[in-house]
């Protein structure tokens, strides 16, 4: 072969890997086209193989001040931040201070005797039946609900929606309740046990369990929410100050390190770490698709680890395929769409044959 002919192929090589390229960005771009410009934004980071290959941001983090969206732009994570909960749960069982079968009533002396049916691992996933707290807030509370307010909720019923491990039903009032489990063992606030054993450790420096008056958060995206067609500002609600259940802020930048971490041990041994994706199974043995904060499925035909987070002025998700040690993040801040089409139709973009 010539070496004209060599060059000729690494040419046409070179052009369709970069019209490859440059359509699959044109396609991402035209997915968040509803994000860009003057209106609240997105982040979005997709990593393969230890490092990010794509980071894109839109829009904007405070419409009123006109400030843009970066990657370093702080959103609340919501429901995202189940994970970080179940990871102190992990953090402190590994370390001897409880057990994934302790009983609420055995934490808790106080604890109503329904609670002697219920156990950590029931809490972690979803299977406990706890009342919803959402739905004890009085229509004339003006006052935000804090994880010990959820707590003494708790305290004050006296059954549960179906016997504990009968049934799955997602459950902000366990993750309420799991972040006081942490503070009750650890002796640390649940911000502070964060920050020092999950945040500080991975460098996470901009990442935040955010409590009003106390700590706060850096290059903060601002909340907006669609009613009636228009997007108005709607930064918190009544549940927003809870934590355990959807109370971190953090970044695409921040979330990087945090995918990593789970590949290795840093945080926890690997053996620990795997039971974050273990699902569990129900009483009558029937298995779920729930783990410890997280989700499992499959996708493409890929084994995939996911959550999304949505609330008042925001949603979120992380998608991750481990095997192909591949992963999406989005941050949003706005209270829809739900983002599982839109990291699908990425995870098609780059994953499927």
């Amino acid at each position: 072969m010539s070496k004209n002919h060599c060059l000729m192929i690494l040419s046409c090589l070179l052009f369709f890997i970069f019209n490859c390229s440059y359509n699959r960005a044109l396609k991402i771009d035209q997915l968040f086209r509803i994000y860009d410009g003057n209106v609240p934004g997105a982040a979005l980071k997709i990593i393969q193989d230890g490092k990010p290959i794509l980071t894109k941001i839109y829009g904007l983090a405070d419409v009123e001040k006109k400030i843009p969206v970066a990657a370093h732009t702080n959103f609340r994570l919501a429901s995202f931040t189940k994970q970080f909960t179940a990871m102190c749960i992990m953090m402190l069982q590994e370390r001897g201070k409880l057990s994934y079968n302790q009983t609420l009533k055995e934490i808790f002396p106080d604890f109503p005797d329904y609670g002697s049916a219920i156990t950590i691992r029931h809490l972690l996933h979803h299977t406990s039946g706890l009342i919803d707290y959402e739905s004890l807030i009085p229509d004339t509370a003006t006052i935000q609900v804090l994880d010990k307010d959820v707590l003494n909720m708790m305290l004050q019923q006296d059954s549960t929606y179906f016997p504990p491990g009968a049934e799955y039903r997602y459950s902000n009032s366990g993750y309420a309740v799991l972040a006081m489990i942490v503070e009750t063992v650890s002796g640390q606030r649940f911000a502070d046990f964060l920050k020092q054993n999950i945040f500080d450790p991975l460098a996470m420096t901009k990442t935040v369990a955010y409590e009003q008056g106390i700590s706060e958060v850096e290059n903060r995206a601002f909340g907006y929410a669609n009613e009636n067609g228009k997007l108005v500002f709607k930064d918190q609600s009544l549940t927003s100050a809870v934590l355990g259940d959807g109370g971190i802020y953090s970044s695409v930048d921040d979330l990087f390190k945090w995918d990593q971490a789970l590949y290795t041990d840093k945080l926890v041994r690997l053996e620990t770490l795997e039971q974050a994706f273990t699902p569990g199974i129900l009483n009558d043995g029937a298995k779920l698709d729930y783990g410890f904060g997280w989700r499992s499925d499959e996708y493409l035909g890929f084994k995939r680890m996911h959550h999304t987070g949505q609330t008042c002025g925001f949603t979120t998700i992380i998608q991750r395929y481990p095997e192909q040690k591949f992963s999406i993040i989005i941050l949003i801040n706005r209270n829809e769409p739900m983002l599982m089409d839109l990291a699908n139709r990425l995870a098609e973009l780059f994953l499927k044959k």
